[in-house]
């Protein structure tokens, strides 16, 4: 990857809505040669995908919170599947520390949360933490040019 293809993925996840001819203004190369670069970089998974990001309060998901859950490396075949096809499950992390996994939810309500805890505890013990507030969204990497 070059400086070229640094700054076009900057931009990307600053904004996945950029048109062709934007990031071909910034980068000052030409719209194709702009496209063929973002197509290489899809290809190489550098690029994974794109997403739109949503307020989950305006959707009605009034809880977040992160579960420290603590299972055994043997359960992770049957956990896997598990968290996977969970739909309030925004991301699941294998972790180093006294817990294995951290999971980040969002609930309508505690009693949602409270019911999917009780089926995460056939895994193991678990540890909430319940969001009160977010100062930093999750964003792009920094990445230096």
């Amino acid at each position: 990857m070059d400086k070229i293809d640094l700054k076009l993925v900057k931009l990307l996840q600053e904004n996945s809505r950029y048109s062709l001819k934007h990031l071909a203004e910034e980068v000052y190369l030409s719209t194709p040669a702009v496209s063929s670069r973002i197509l290489k970089l899809e290809e190489e998974g550098v690029i994974t995908g794109y997403t739109a990001q949503v307020d989950y309060l305006k959707l009605g998901y009034n809880i977040k919170a992160f579960i420290n859950l603590k299972m055994t490396p043997q359960q992770k075949p049957e956990f896997y599947p598990f968290i996977k096809a969970c739909p309030n499950v925004i991301e699941c992390n294998c972790v180093t520390g006294a817990y294995s996994m951290l999971i980040e939810v969002a609930f309508r309500t505690t009693m949602e949360l409270d019911e999917f805890i009780g089926v995460l505890q056939r895994f193991g013990d678990t540890d909430t933490q319940i969001v009160f507030s977010t100062p930093v969204e999750h964003r792009g990497i920094d990445i230096p040019l």
